[in-house]
């Protein structure tokens, strides 16, 4: 199953994936991370074009993984998927492996995401992960039509958890 972890920049998809593959023994794939293995610092742009080229490769290592155990769970993460485009090619390459996809779109308040992303984790790949990234892409989010679960992550994360794991298994 391929599981996308949408939603604005602060809003907890990493934190809510992390915890996620722990306990199904799925495997998180960050583009941050991926995007950081790939390219060396003075390369990294954070453009769509880029953005769209690393997705590419987590879809391809994605496909690697499932085929080796079409049992388990991928959980894609770093992307906001806040245009259809980019839902829609994941859509593809899961129907392509004939594998299930799940949506999670995490939400919180504008008040926890920007306490999030003003104390940062110093450990994150992405340098760009501000409140201004915040509001640029909430500004241009295109709503998700596709079947999602939303998880509002100003609750606990055990409660987080527990939704999620109700949508994905």
């Amino acid at each position: 199953m391929i599981i996308l972890m949408a939603g604005l920049p602060g809003t907890g998809k990493s934190t809510l994936a992390r915890e996620l593959a722990r306990l199904t023994h799925g495997t998180v794939l960050g583009k941050d991370e991926i995007r950081a293995a790939l390219f060396p610092a003075e390369a990294i742009e954070y453009s769509a074009q880029q953005d769209d080229f690393v997705m590419e490769i987590t879809l391809q290592t994605a496909g690697y993984l499932l085929q080796r155990n079409p049992e388990r769970k991928i959980f894609l993460d770093g992307r906001p998927f806040s245009r259809r485009y980019q839902i829609e090619r994941v859509e593809q390459f899961a129907s392509e492996l004939r594998q299930p996809i799940r949506v999670l779109e995490c939400v919180c308040s504008e008040e926890t995401a920007r306490l999030r992303l003003e104390s940062p984790d110093p450990s994150h790949p992405a340098h760009n992960r501000t409140f201004d990234l915040y509001l640029e892409v909430k500004a241009r989010f295109e709503p998700i039509t596709h079947k999602k679960t939303i998880i509002s992550t100003d609750h606990l994360l055990e409660d987080c958890v527990q939704h999620a794991l109700a949508a994905i298994t």
